[in-house]
């Protein structure tokens, strides 16, 4: 646990100290344990450091709505507390949006960056503050099925039930204050007119059946993005889960090889 401003942050560092540092940012509504399949596959080169997002897993639920400010710099945070001066970022969904805002804001702590099934601007403000009011009023099981429907193609719903189960436990324990200042933040982000700065090499990963991020998100950024490289996985929204042997390679090459 590292102390942050609003509150204490959980995280975990794998991997050899004297590796290059990678820092996983997880989606809304899950927490570090989504990155197990990647962490599996990465330790053997990288030290990786992962966290869970304010409001989400073992980290606090500060009160009120967060901004992505708020989010950007628990991420920093937490590389501070790792004792990381520059890593490789690589996030999914909101993580992903989480990795874009420090590859703008905090380019000097930014080697390489990975956004998956992600978007400069995600939804629209009006579908967010549904949600929020939703979750405020039913809690997170008003909203269960439907995320998980967004999560997992119907394909990977019906032969992974044990994976599909883990996640909706861990969506059904996370603070449903915390996500819906996670929510906040996404109705009131906007990364489109900066993304013309970003340095950091990139690669946007993107889920052929995401209804949440669609394909024509992750084509934006590519093409906003200098130099940046698309690839579609066979997936829905946690591609990092439903397709991680072809994520895991796709993540390795960019950062290994370039």
């Amino acid at each position: 646990m590292t102390a942050v401003p609003a509150g204490g942050l959980h995280y975990r560092v794998d991997g050899a100290a004297g590796a290059p540092a990678i820092l996983l940012c997880n989606s809304l509504g899950t927490d570090l344990r989504m990155w197990e399949p990647q962490v599996a596959a990465l330790t053997g080169r990288f030290r990786v450091v992962r966290f869970d997002m304010r409001g989400h897993g073992h980290s606090a639920t500060p009160a009120g709505e967060y901004t992505l400010d708020d989010l950007g710099g628990d991420a920093e945070a937490v590389l501070d507390a790792a004792g990381v001066e520059q890593a490789d970022i690589c996030g999914e969904s909101l993580g992903g949006v989480v990795a874009l805002w420090l590859a703008i804001h905090r380019a000097d702590r930014v080697n390489k960056v990975v956004l998956a099934n992600s978007a400069a601007r995600v939804g629209t403000s009006g579908k967010w503050q549904e949600r929020i009011d939703t979750v405020r009023a039913g809690g997170m099981s008003a909203i269960s099925d439907m995320v998980i429907g967004r999560f997992f193609s119907e394909q990977f719903r019906a032969n992974r039930p044990d994976v599909v189960g883990d996640f909706r436990r861990m969506l059904d324990e996370t603070d449903p204050e915390g996500y819906a200042g996670c929510c906040a933040a996404l109705r009131d982000a906007d990364l489109r007119d900066a993304t013309h700065v970003v340095t950091a090499p990139a690669l946007v990963l993107a889920g052929a059946h995401d209804v949440a991020t669609p394909v024509s998100n992750s084509q934006w950024l590519q093409e906003h993005l200098a130099g940046s490289r698309l690839q579609v996985l066979d997936a829905a929204h946690l591609s990092s889960v439903e397709c991680a042997g072809e994520f895991n390679a796709a993540v390795a090459a960019f950062l290994v090889t370039g």
